[in-house]
């Protein structure tokens, strides 16, 4: 062992003490570890910087502006509402779908990206449903890692290890060769995460911001508007049809607030803000808020020939990513105490309704356009997201006091969904057939993304999560430096010696133990570039088929789930979820030798040892 391998192998155990104690920030430490290896001769400054040009830098920089777009479209938002409504209030059922779906998309483009797509669908998830995102994150993570382990095409060690089956003169891999034991991980995964997902969450793992914000939720139970929300449909014989809202009076004549209109347009169905100009069609549905619940029984609904409709949730859940609801408050210096809300003409103004008014902290309830106000009112608005937002810059006269949560899923480009799916489907299909490099796939979808309008310059500059690849930019050196300096040779010829006359599957297990802990240090495709000689050379040595062994390594690869930099998958969740450097060793640890276990079993089941 030389001066050069000593003093590798000191900084590589400084990095990792580091990161243990969370003091620097990881990101520094890599930036520590870029200024120390081409100090010491090791290696030189270009080969040190040389992962700012890397692929895989690139790629994971793209696909954080792929995700962003996903997230302005509101497609993000979307996928969200689906595994809510899927979920329903159950987190058990949340998790299992969010891994599922993770896999499936990871299976046949880059897991990071499915990852990093997924971060802000899981944080508004969690939110809405009141989980710890610590609870969401690492099974996100670990189901993006094992991603990589179902099919060919999942991850680049899997391509790896199948080229070095073809330079040995063997046949490859096929696509589906990985299949079957990626299926039993993922399901033992799942029932894993399921069982240990209370260590997820740290009772110093709290919100930054301090106390819970405020959702759509809260606002509308403070100003009592549970019960009073309706969808009713206008009839082709109503009286309202073809009229607009400012002759009909609805809401001083019969208490009806009419908030919004959903009408059905070919394919889809358009949300239409109420204003006094709107002219409503028979067949509209309204979104209406009720002075009192008992207005139905009155007999309104049939003399203005409305029917009512189904109305599972809240319409302001519903419609979260573009209806809004917003507190106002009246400054000292405001102009309007002593005016009715029918003077304050809000829906002509702002293009907002009023529907509710708290005075000394009591919502008021009953029709409220004829109500004078007093400087100690608040009031509670509904709109659109961009007209709350307007409101928020007359500050004489109103001041906003607080946007719920939901305002952060607003979607600034929602009428871009398709083209953003657009451009992801080429990127997929891209990846997938391999006409081009992953990383030239993934700036191609960028560029659609910027040309259709889904996402714009700056907002593609503030999605790139730059701590995270300067993290990875510092790992990348120490697979060289190893290299150079004789520590990967060193670790191969002792391993070879120490096994020679071992079993299979002690063999089997040892080159997934040892490809799993070099894949703590150095990236899971530069371990499998390292390992996939040793374990086809050590199958040829023992005179047996060499397809278990090379599958063992492309697992090992894929099994970097004991820390969170072992992968970009588990760095991508390390922040969002909150966690510490040791909840990964925890959590991940046990479930790296349980997949250990089961692939040391299962590869020589469906790849026998000697063909």
């Amino acid at each position: 062992m030389n001066l050069e391998l000593i003093w590798v192998l000191g900084l590589l155990l400084a990095a990792v003490i580091l990161f243990v104690i969370d003091k620097p920030r990881m990101d520094v430490v890599a930036l520590l570890v870029i200024v120390a290896l081409p100090l010491t001769g090791v290696l030189s400054i270009q080969q040190t910087l040389a992962g700012f040009s890397d692929p895989s830098v690139v790629l994971i920089a793209a696909l954080f502006v792929i995700g962003a777009g996903l997230v302005r479209t509101g497609i993000a938002y979307r996928l969200g509402d689906w595994l809510v409504d899927k979920a329903g209030s159950s987190e058990t059922r949340l998790l299992v779908l969010l891994m599922l779906c993770v896999a499936g998309l990871g299976s046949v483009m880059s897991s990071t990206g499915v990852v990093a797509i997924f971060i802000p669908v899981v944080l508004g998830v969690a939110a809405r449903l009141r989980i710890a995102p610590g609870r969401l994150m690492m099974p996100l993570a670990f189901a993006g890692l094992i991603s990589g382990m179902l099919t060919l095409v999942a991850t680049p060690p899997n391509m790896v290890v199948h080229a070095e089956l073809l330079r040995a003169g063997l046949e490859g891999f096929d696509f589906f060769s990985f299949t079957p034991i990626g299926l039993a991980v993922l399901g033992l995964g799942i029932a894993y995460m399921l069982a240990t997902r209370h260590w997820l969450q740290r009772s110093d793992a709290r919100d930054e911001s301090g106390a819970p914000r405020l959702t759509l939720a809260d606002l509308a139970q403070a100003y009592r508007l549970e019960g009073r929300e309706r969808r009713l449909r206008v009839r082709a014989d109503s009286p309202l049809a073809n009229q607009a809202l400012n002759e009909l009076e609805l809401r001083k004549e019969y208490g009806i607030n009419v908030i919004a209109v959903e009408r059905q347009r070919k394919f889809r169905t358009l949300l239409l803000v109420a204003t006094g100009n709107s002219v409503l069609e028979p067949g509209d549905i309204l979104l209406v808020d009720l002075a009192s619940p008992a207005i139905g029984l009155l007999g309104a609904y049939q003399a203005l020939g409305l029917e009512p409709m189904p109305l599972p949730n809240s319409y302001f859940s519903v419609h979260a990513h573009q209806l809004g609801l917003a507190e106002v408050a009246l400054p000292p210096e405001s102009q309007l105490p002593g005016k009715t809300i029918q003077e304050l003409g809000f829906r002509t103004l702002h293009k907002l309704n009023v529907v509710g008014l708290r005075r000394h902290g009591q919502a008021l309830e009953g029709v409220l356009v004829d109500e004078k106000l007093k400087p100690s009112d608040t009031l509670l608005v509904a709109g659109e997201w961009k007209a709350i937002h307007r409101l928020q810059g007359l500050s004489r006269d109103f001041l906003v006091l607080s946007l719920p949560a939901e305002v952060d899923e607003v979607a600034p480009a929602a009428r871009k969904a398709p083209y953003a799916l657009l451009s992801l489907a080429v990127m997929v299909v891209l990846m997938v057939s391999g006409l081009v490099p992953n990383v030239m796939a993934a700036l191609i979808g960028c560029l659609l993304m910027g040309a259709f309008r889904c996402i714009d310059l700056d907002s593609a500059y503030r999605a790139i999560h730059w701590p995270t690849l300067v993290l990875i930019v510092g790992m990348l050196p120490f697979a060289l430096a190893l290299q150079q300096t004789g520590g990967i040779d060193l670790a191969v010829h002792g391993l070879v010696a120490v096994l020679g006359e071992a079993g299979p599957y002690v063999i089997l297990a040892s080159l997934f133990a040892v490809t799993a802990l070099i894949g703590l240090f150095i990236s899971n495709t530069a371990t499998a570039v390292l390992m996939a000689p040793v374990a086809i050379a050590t199958a040829q040595a023992l005179d047996a088929s060499p397809y278990p062994f090379a599958m063992i390594v492309a697992l090992a690869a894929s099994s970097a789930f004991m820390t969170p930099i072992s992968s970009p998958v588990n760095t991508l969740v390390l922040g969002p979820g909150r966690y510490r450097f040791g909840d990964f060793v925890k959590v991940g640890v046990p479930f790296t030798l349980i997949v250990m276990l089961v692939s040391v079993l299962m590869v020589p089941w469906l790849m026998p040892l000697h063909p």
